[in-house]
């Protein structure tokens, strides 16, 4: 059984059958996996689930055994958390980087009726977790943004928006932090994808959201 695979299924060669109805979208912070996931849903009449809104269920279904780094992570204050390390260390002990509650979401998917489709999206979705779970390498794709992609995505956000930055002693380095963790993290992903031979897109800033979705559309074989 993978890593971050619930316990619950017992012979994990099951596990694609029982998720031949899911299409996966992972990828770098920013890169607009909740926007396309979303029209796609519109679209097709297909169920969403955007891992974000369940991050703080799944905290709680997790134990410390399970997540050693989610605790560490939980028991640091803001500056802990985003000033006083390197984006390096951020990046290589953030829990859901690390595939902690991963294993919830496979949970919450397999309790969902097989009609319709369900569309999933987060960056919490690693190639490498994914992929065994996949009946057909195209019902996955990973969405790479590129650093001014990224930069203008958060600028048109809503300033309701969690800013985790502000929140800190030190915003602007903070945000410096954050940016090269996340620049890194896709990095990963993009290394990940290829080793894994599995389908990305690099999202850049002359992509429009018809752009992007047209070519998830075409990635998953629609």
């Amino acid at each position: 059984m993978q890593p971050g695979q619930p316990e619950e299924v017992a012979d994990a060669a099951e596990l694609p059958a029982r998720l031949r109805h899911v299409y996966w979208i992972g990828g770098g912070s920013g890169a607009g996996k909740s926007t396309i996931a979303r029209r796609l849903a519109d679209r097709h009449g297909w169920r969403l689930y955007a891992t974000d809104d369940v991050m703080r269920d799944h905290a709680g279904r997790t134990t410390a055994e399970e997540a050693p780094a989610l605790q560490e992570f939980i028991a640091m204050d803001m500056d802990e958390r985003w000033v006083n390390r390197s984006p390096h260390v951020m990046l290589e002990t953030f829990h859901w980087f690390r595939g902690e509650g991963f294993g919830p979401i496979v949970e919450d998917l397999l309790r969902l009726p097989q009609t319709p489709c369900v569309v999933v999206e987060g960056f919490r979705l690693l190639p490498h977790l994914v992929q065994p779970l996949l009946a057909a390498s195209h019902r996955a794709v990973w969405l790479l943004p590129t650093p001014e992609f990224r930069q203008t995505a958060f600028r048109s956000r809503s300033a309701v928006a969690e800013d985790f930055a502000a929140k800190t002693s030190d915003p602007a380095r903070a945000g410096r932090n954050i940016a090269e963790r996340d620049h890194m993290f896709t990095t990963r992903l993009r290394e990940e994808t290829a080793r894994l031979r599995l389908r990305a897109i690099e999202v850049d800033t002359p992509m429009t959201e018809d752009d992007l979705t047209e070519q998830v559309t075409t990635a998953f074989r629609l």
